[in-house]
């Protein structure tokens, strides 16, 4: 097995795989066979994502699930959860919290805020996820299971219960924010192996989140929050967008994960 692993990871650092000994040990750990571990390996050296050949991803300390063709989770969106979990903390209810993933991929976001949520409060959030791509959505029905939680196909809102109209804590989108110029700029990983819907943000990278921020206020509750993650080049476009559709908008950035989210909540 050490002669395997070595000459795995020499494989894929002639890819051009930064970390080959680590995804090595990755691959070696997720094949039943030699068979499997073959085409694991000859798939990543090809340039497929590493989480899409594992089949999971970490994120937030969760195993997600993980399946080709779909948006894979960022380090970066662990800080729009973080955000979202502070805020939601921040308010009381009678009622399980009500949280809304948009454009959710793997439901990785909604997963691990509603996880968070549920150890510390009695009633555990009510978890609901929108995708555009159906297999986006087959992916992360599974990986809502777990918190009892309900993946829809649509466009955004329209997909969702309108029971929930004026019901939602929080509503979370990573919503796609590359202009569409930049999409050949990406690296081959996301380019060629995500799906371009959920890259792909229009002319200046923000047309879905004007449409998400528009929406919002008529699906937020009272006390109800709006998180947008997007990029520091883009923060003043998002909030602008976030401010057009009623709501105060404030911009919050991490350096260490090089993330920024727009936070919209309703005006005092």
């Amino acid at each position: 097995m050490k002669s395997s692993r070595i000459d795995i990871a020499a494989r894929l650092r002639a890819a051009g795989c930064v970390f080959a000994e680590d995804e090595a040990d990755l691959l070696i750990a997720a094949a039943s066979s030699a068979a499997q571990l073959d085409t694991m390996v000859e798939q990543r050296a090809d340039g497929f994502p590493l989480e899409q050949v594992v089949g999971w991803a970490e994120f937030c300390g969760l195993h997600i699930s993980v399946v080709p063709g779909v948006f894979v989770p960022r380090r970066r969106s662990e800080f729009v959860v973080a955000r979202a979990i502070a805020l939601t903390r921040q308010r009381t209810a009678d009622r399980p919290k009500v949280v809304v993933d948009l454009c959710c991929g793997t439901g990785a976001i909604g997963v691990a805020v509603a996880t968070a949520l549920a150890r510390v409060e009695a009633n555990p959030p009510e978890l609901h996820a929108v995708d555009i791509d159906p297999t986006a959505v087959a992916c992360a029905k599974s990986n809502l299971a777990s918190m009892s939680g309900r993946a829809y196909l649509g466009d955004l809102y329209a997909a969702l219960p309108a029971r929930l109209r004026g019901q939602v804590d929080l509503v979370i989108a990573n919503a796609p924010y590359v202009p569409t110029d930049e999409i050949e700029l990406l690296p081959a990983e996301a380019r060629l192996h995500e799906p371009r819907v959920a890259l792909d943000g229009g002319g200046d990278g923000v047309d879905v989140h004007r449409k998400v921020a528009a929406g919002a206020p008529g699906w937020l509750g009272p006390d109800g929050c709006l998180l947008i993650e997007t990029s520091g080049r883009q923060a003043a476009l998002t909030s602008a967008a976030v401010s057009a559709g009623g709501l105060s908008a404030r911009i919050a950035s991490s350096d260490e994960l090089s993330a920024t989210v727009v936070i919209g909540t309703w005006p005092d």
